[in-house]
């Protein structure tokens, strides 16, 4: 009797997708929004990285390559910060794919599978979580930046144009990383390949030093590195400058990266699940 009543407890939900309205979909992404954001206010230590990194970024890379690679730390602040504003963001999306893969570990997605809802829902709740800690991140970022001297030479609309630009990109590899966190076997295993996804990225970029500076074959990848043209893009903004052909740039890698990615990340996840 027991096993027979155990047997439709134990089976998943049956659910069409397809008979779910818009509307609905909405609700379920804001619930599990709100689901994703008190699972942070429970658990806070999961923000320091959010929290700490920028303090900790511009602090080393002003005071000790400042010198060395601006030949001041007050001109060097002008060019990093603006930089580290993708990178900052790069950093904490592919956070997510090493939480992702947590969650199916731990049993949270089998909750999930019973449960009438978009499996998209799922993975964009995730998406615009990571889009509240991008932006606290990004906050503390350039206030700290501002106490050790950073200038806005431009005004308050083009520092919300930056912050945005750098959330579009690193939306689009919140994707890459969910992907990642769902085809990998375990949490070292993503943030291992991560690791390989960011490294080139970030330091074969114009975020640290001028290309002008590099060998010419670095100097080809960094002009067709999205990491660059943000980083480019986000200077314009603060700084001023040239300004349409870096921000197109970025634009069509965040489109391109999330058009192949997303469809991929939500099969693999519909798979999963």
């Amino acid at each position: 009797m027991s096993a027979a009543v155990a047997t439709p407890l134990a089976a998943p939900v049956p659910r069409d997708e397809a008979r779910i309205s818009p509307g609905a979909h909405l609700r379920h992404i804001g619930a599990l929004t709100r689901r994703n954001l008190m699972r942070i206010k429970a658990d806070p230590e999961s923000m320091f990285d959010a929290l700490l990194m920028p303090i900790i970024f511009t602090v080393l890379f002003v005071y000790v390559f400042g010198g060395a690679l601006s030949g001041s730390q007050h001109g060097y602040i002008q060019y990093l910060v603006p930089g580290l504003l993708g990178q900052t963001g790069i950093n904490l999306a592919m956070a997510v794919g090493t939480g992702l893969n947590t969650d199916f570990s731990t049993g949270v997605m089998d909750r999930f599978r019973t449960l009438p809802i978009g499996r998209a829902s799922v993975l964009i709740a995730k998406l615009a979580a990571e889009t509240c800690r991008g932006l606290v991140s990004f906050a503390i970022l350039i206030g700290f930046a501002m106490l050790l001297g950073l200038e806005v030479k431009t005004g308050p609309l083009e520092v919300v144009a930056a912050v945005a630009l750098s959330l579009v990109f690193g939306s689009s590899m919140v994707w890459v990383s969910m992907l990642l966190g769902m085809s990998l076997r375990s949490a070292q295993a993503v943030q291992g390949v991560a690791m390989l996804v960011i490294m080139p990225l970030q330091f074969g970029s114009s975020t640290f030093a001028r290309p002008s500076t590099m060998p010419g074959w670095l100097q080809a990848f960094t002009k067709v590195n999205p990491l660059s043209a943000l980083a480019d893009a986000c200077r314009s903004l603060f700084n001023g400058g040239p300004l349409a052909h870096s921000v197109l740039m970025v634009l069509a890698w965040s489109i391109g990266i999330t058009a192949v990615t997303a469809p991929l990340a939500v099969a693999r996840f519909r798979k999963r699940t």
